[in-house]
């Protein structure tokens, strides 16, 4: 079934959920179509002008607002000589500010590289590097990092990069201009070039962590954010002008950015925007904000989960989420504690051409396929796809798990990384039948029976293959994780993977090292590397000591038992093991009552 015919299969089911929007047709923008993110938004502002927009930190705007202030920072970039199809990086927080850069950018017609706010050091200029970035717009919240690899871009000092304010506490470096000197002489009217930029040029690079080495830019087209947008938002969440969402997670993910900010700017709805999440201030905020609406990672809804009940939960406003990672063992919990109407979970990745939608309000699901996919057999020990004697792959059965691969077509494009090496390793050829292609999502996926379904398949999400695992809601890459380990002088080789935690989404990274002398070990100088060099969510959680490690037959690194193993301390043997507790800052020696507290589920991750 093509994406057309899912769609529309779709809003005929839509139709029995809500006949208001059943007549709602959706039209899907060619390449060569002039609509872009930065007009779609240009548009709002133009309907809904007096509703308000955005709220964060006690500041409010309305569409007109906002829209006058995007438009000043557009006219500024162009005055600063950018134009139709250069490179712009947006390095700062969750903030207003950085909701502007991206939509100055978007009516420009600049592509915006959006860069993951926790990445130091050599991940942060390789990022930079990766998209031939011109530009940078900085936060004052993240300039003395961007001043550590300075000498690793090739930007000429002061011209090529603007300075935002945060909260005041300090002015630009002598490297960057304040954005504050020039905005307020800018124009506020809308710019001519927004018109003219098509849908199937670059709006941002998105970063991924894929199952090797460091973040891989993925392209991201203005024909997908306006699917987001105009399209998976509204009827994920059947926005109306007049809801409210809670939006916490970072804008430079396509989860918050797509279906979230941009479906809620493309209704003419507000967004209640928050630098980051908190599970104590959430329900309380929830109510002062009257906020509907929640833009969800599984992670997120385990800590609500996990929080004592507090007054503001009871009777809250709260009545619709959409997002990805709920997992089915909290699923029914959470909707019945705190009385949601409808969860529309969904599955997709930035640079992917698959994605699943919940639309049915089906229970513990990731809803049904927009585009042809295809399950099949995949061997976890040898992190490989098992294929027939005729060279092709072999589908699984109902409830089974299976490695999950979506058909390249013209309807579900593969826009792939600016890596052309990376892009090539995501495809699967001669799949089903001579000569089909098909991108390798990594993630095993398991068909389920949701009774009534109109004859839609549902699908359940298993987890991750191979070298990547998710922790705190980012994919980590554990050869990305084991280059920089493996520069410690008392290691010879590092062996990173991904263990399980009771009570908490994702999976911890766990470190198996080889050191000569297990007693000698300098935790200190490792502690020191990991947090120079990795951004927190990738910084092993685990340690352990062996003075050597064990292989397979073909000499890769044995994961499997380690795995199994993990951090209990009746299977490791004599082997040192070292954890980095929640809210600590350094590493100890893991004992048995931090291990008795980790399998019942009371760690505090």
């Amino acid at each position: 079934m093509s994406v057309l015919s899912n769609v529309k299969e779709f809003f005929r089911v839509l139709g029995q959920i809500k006949p208001a929007m059943a007549a709602k047709k959706y039209d899907f923008a060619l390449p060569e179509d002039k609509r872009s993110f930065g007009a779609r938004f240009q548009q709002s502002a133009q309907i809904y002008p007096d509703n308000t927009m955005l709220v964060f930190e006690g500041r409010e705007w309305t569409y007109r607002q906002f829209n006058e202030e995007v438009n000043q920072l557009a006219h500024l970039l162009k005055q600063r000589g950018l134009q139709r199809g250069d490179v712009v990086a947006v390095f700062m927080e969750n903030r207003a500010e950085y909701v502007k850069a991206m939509l100055a950018l978007a009516k420009l017609g600049v592509a915006g590289s959006l860069i993951n706010n926790s990445l130091t050091g050599q991940g942060l200029a390789h990022c930079i590097n990766s998209t031939n970035t011109q530009h940078i717009i900085v936060g004052e919240e993240r300039a003395e990092v961007l001043a550590d690899v300075l000498p690793l871009l090739p930007l000429e000092k002061g011209a090529d990069f603007l300075w935002m304010v945060d909260q005041g506490l300090s002015s630009a470096p002598e490297w960057a201009q304040d954005a504050a000197d020039f905005l307020p002489a800018m124009p506020t009217h809308n710019l001519a070039e927004t018109d003219d930029i098509t849908a199937g040029e670059t709006a941002y690079y998105i970063f991924t962590s894929g199952t090797t080495g460091l973040p891989k830019a993925a392209v991201l087209p203005h024909r997908k954010i306006l699917i987001s947008g105009e399209l998976l938002g509204p009827v994920g969440f059947q926005v109306q002008p007049q809801d409210r969402l809670y939006l916490c997670l970072p804008i430079y993910h396509i989860t918050a950015m797509g279906p979230g900010f941009c479906g809620f700017v493309c209704s003419g709805a507000t967004v209640y925007l928050r630098r980051t999440f908190s599970a104590s201030k959430f329900w309380p905020e929830v109510k002062a904000f009257q906020t509907n609406c929640f833009m969800y990672v599984g992670e997120l809804c385990r800590y609500l989960m996990n929080n004592p009940v507090c007054p503001e939960e009871r009777n809250n406003p709260l009545q619709k989420m959409m997002g990805n990672g709920l997992r089915p063992d909290i699923w029914m919990e959470f909707k019945q504690r705190f009385e949601v109407d409808r969860i529309c979970e969904m599955y997709g990745a930035s640079e992917g051409n698959v994605a699943f939608v919940n639309l049915l309000n089906k229970n513990k699901t990731i809803g049904a396929a927009t585009t042809p996919v295809a399950l099949v057999k995949y061997d976890v020990e040898n992190d490989e796809v098992v294929r027939d004697g005729e060279g092709r792959c072999i589908e699984v059965g109902m409830n089974e798990p299976g490695l999950l691969l979506g058909e390249i077509n013209s309807d579900a494009r593969f826009d792939g990384y600016t890596d052309p090496e990376a892009t090539k390793k995501k495809l699967l050829d001669d799949v089903l039948a001579p000569g089909d292609q098909w991108f390798n999502t990594g993630d095993l996926v398991r068909q389920i029976d949701v009774g009534f379904s109109l004859g839609l398949k549902h699908f359940q999400f298993v987890d991750r293959t191979g070298d990547t695992f998710r922790w705190r809601a980012e994919n980590v890459s554990t050869n990305e994780v084991a280059e920089v380990v493996n520069q410690h002088s008392q290691i010879t080789m590092a062996n990173v993977y991904g263990v399980a935690v009771p009570g908490t989404e994702g999976k911890a990274g766990m470190v198996t090292v080889s050191v000569e002398q297990p007693d000698e070990f300098d935790l200190e100088q490792f502690q020191t590397l990991v947090e120079s060099q990795l951004p927190g969510y990738a910084q092993p959680v685990f340690i352990r000591l062996q003075q050597a490690l064990d292989t397979t037959v073909t000499f890769k690194l044995q994961k499997v038992e380690l795995r199994e193993q993990a951090y209990h301390l009746d299977k490791v043997g004599d082997d040192r093991l070292f954890v980095k507790q929640p809210r600590s800052n350094s590493y100890s020696l893991l004992d048995s009552d931090f291990h008795q507290k980790l399998v019942q589920g009371s760690s505090g991750y």
